[in-house]
C-alpha cells in the first residue's frame, strides 16, 4: 500500500511540476498569448518596415533619442510609466509634438507587479491614462506589461481597462547589459519586415546602440514605421459626440 502511495504521490508532484513550468514559460514569454493576446509584430507585413518601441521613460535619456529619430525620420512608440510621466510631463508633451505615440507601462513597475490582484493592476493603468490623456486626442489604447510578463490578474484587469496588449519580437537586451556590440549584434540577427524592436530610453548605452542601428536601417533599406501603421491598430480611442459636431 505504501508502495503505491508512494508512486501516486511521485505522479502528482511530476503533474504539479509540469503544470507550474507551463505556467512560467507562458506567463514569462509575451508572444504566447497564454493568459492574453498580445500583439508582437506583423507576420503579414512583406515590405522592409519595422517599429521600434521604447520602454521606461520619460526621462532625460528620451530626449537624446527624440533626437536620432528626428535625424532618421523614424517614429516611434513610448510605453511611459506613470510615475516617470509625473517627473517629466514636458518630455511626454515633446513625445506627442514630434509625431510619435505613447503607450501605458504601468504607474509603480514595481518588481511586485506580477502579483498584484486586478483590481491593484487596473488602478495602476487607469492612473497613468489620466496622466497620458492630458496630452493625448484620446484615450489610450496600447499597454505594456512590465516585464513582459502577463497573468491571470493582468487578464481580469484588461477587461475592466479595454487596453490592448502591445509586445515586440525583437528583444534587444539593453536593459540587462551594456556591452553595445552584443545588444547591436542581437537586434540586427533579429530583424525582418513586420518585426517590432524593444528599446529603452533609460541609458546612454542604448542610446549609442539607436544611432548604430537607425544608421543600419538607413543602410538596408528598412524603414521605421508606427505601430499603429505597422499593426493596423489605434494608439488612441478618440471619442467623437455627435453633438459636438453639430
Amino acid at each position: 500500500m505504501n508502495f503505491y502511495t508512494a508512486i501516486d504521490g511521485a505522479w502528482f508532484i511530476a503533474i504539479v511540476l509540469i503544470w507550474l513550468g507551463i505556467n512560467a514559460f507562458g506567463s514569462s514569454r509575451i508572444s504566447s498569448g497564454y493568459h492574453v493576446k498580445a500583439f508582437c509584430n506583423n507576420p503579414s507585413e512583406k515590405e522592409k518596415k519595422i517599429a521600434l518601441t521604447f520602454d521606461d521613460g520619460p526621462g532625460p535619456f528620451t530626449l537624446e533619442v527624440l533626437e536620432l529619430l528626428k535625424k532618421y525620420n523614424a517614429k516611434a512608440t513610448f510605453f511611459c510609466i506613470g510615475k516617470n510621466i509625473e517627473n517629466h510631463p514636458e518630455i511626454v508633451k515633446q513625445i506627442i509634438a514630434e509625431g510619435h505615440l505613447v503607450g501605458n507601462h504601468s504607474y509603480s513597475h514595481s518588481p511586485f507587479f506580477d502579483f498584484y490582484n486586478a483590481a491593484a493592476i487596473a488602478e495602476e493603468l487607469q492612473k497613468t491614462d489620466s496622466l497620458l490623456e492630458k496630452f493625448t486626442p484620446g484615450k489610450i489604447n496600447f499597454f505594456r506589461p512590465p516585464y513582459g510578463v502577463t497573468t491571470p490578474s493582468i487578464r481580469r484587469a484588461l477587461k475592466i481597462t479595454g487596453h490592448q496588449v502591445i509586445g515586440w519580437n525583437i528583444r534587444s537586451l539593453d536593459g540587462g547589459t551594456k556591452d553595445q556590440n552584443l545588444i547591436f549584434n542581437r537586434i540586427i540577427k533579429r530583424i525582418s519586415p513586420g518585426g517590432i524592436v524593444l528599446l529603452h530610453d533609460t541609458a546612454a548605452h542604448s542610446v549609442l546602440v539607436l544611432e548604430r542601428f537607425l544608421q543600419f536601417l538607413q543602410q538596408n533599406n528598412y524603414k521605421v514605421i508606427s505601430t499603429e501603421e505597422l499593426l493596423n491598430l489605434k494608439a488612441y480611442e478618440i471619442d467623437i459626440n455627435p453633438i459636438d459636431q453639430k
